[in-house]
């Protein structure tokens, strides 16, 4: 089953109700900082997310600096890809140091209600709930990219962060499509 349309720049974030690998379930107002939230859509498997996970972690913590708080999402269906489970989840999250929290889509409701098409993919929204970036972390792909690249979504929620409003130029994200389940 494919996504709807996907959220577009000024398009208000859908809520969601997910529970998270550390045993609670998590709303969009619980993850929000002050000026603004990431929510990205990842899995275990993906050599696109598993490429680019500790650079996840490192730009999480840049983000909170910045009053952004960040969620990270699977909606991928375990029965097709069992390395995606609730429970290797958790041992993903706390494998790779997670200090925030990581969501399981398991209806795929809100991977639908966001549009979401592949792992990795953000989408970054304002104080108010409104969708400012919809790209990707940097231009890393199957591999890191170099060391010193820039950090476009750091870079723009930042600037969300301070003006309201992020870059018009926006690099879309690409990695493995969600594994929608077989209806």
């Amino acid at each position: 089953m494919a996504s709807a349309e996907p959220l577009q720049r000024g398009d208000t974030a859908p809520d969601f109700a997910l529970p998270g690998t550390d045993g609670r379930t998590w709303r969009y107002a619980d993850v929000a900082g002050p000026k603004g939230l990431v929510v990205m859509f990842i899995c275990n498997h993906c050599p696109y997310v598993q490429a680019v996970v500790d650079r996840i972690v490192r730009d999480a913590r840049a983000l909170r600096e910045l009053g952004v708080g960040t969620v990270a999402i699977s909606s991928n269906d375990a029965a097709t890809v069992p390395e995606d489970s609730f429970e290797n989840m958790s041992a993903f999250a706390r494998r790779h140091g997670f200090d925030f929290p990581y969501l399981y889509d398991r209806s795929q409701d809100v991977a639908r209600a966001y549009g979401a098409v592949c792992t990795p993919e953000f989408f970054g929204f304002d104080r108010d709930r409104v969708l400012q970036y919809r790209g990707r972390l940097d231009a890393s792909s199957r591999h890191p990219a170099a060391p010193d690249a820039k950090r476009e979504l750091v870079e723009a929620m930042k600037q969300v962060a301070e003006t309201g409003r992020a870059p018009n130029e926006q690099m879309a994200s690409f990695g493995c499509s969600i594994k929608w389940k077989l209806e």
